[in-house]
């Protein structure tokens, strides 16, 4: 839950607890609204750089779950997100030259 004084209501999503709500922040997000219309593999990407890192990839599961409940969708448990989040790594993938 959120306190009043924070300013956030992103810790009111399933999944999304204050850790992940930090990760969030440092990209300008801070509440719910700011995810409609958020595409979850530009956010985790920026993430990573705010961060210095590629994070893990679990994260970005949990950013799909956030921008789809903040869309209007049904919350679900995170790990549903995994098979589509590789599925769209394997794509990114498969679109990056090939190494010399």
């Amino acid at each position: 839950m959120t306190s009043a004084h924070d300013g956030s209501d992103l810790t009111e999503l399933v999944n999304v607890g204050r850790s992940v709500a930090r990760y969030f922040e440092s990209v300008g997000v801070t509440r719910i609204a700011q995810l409609v219309g958020e595409e979850p593999v530009e956010l985790y990407e920026r993430m990573s750089a705010a961060a210095g890192q590629r994070l893990d990839p679990c994260l970005l599961d949990t950013v799909m779950s956030a921008v789809d409940q903040a869309e209007g969708e049904p919350a679900r448990p995170w790990w549903h997100y995994t098979p589509e989040r590789r599925r769209l790594q394997a794509e990114r993938q498969a679109r990056l030259p090939a190494a010399p």
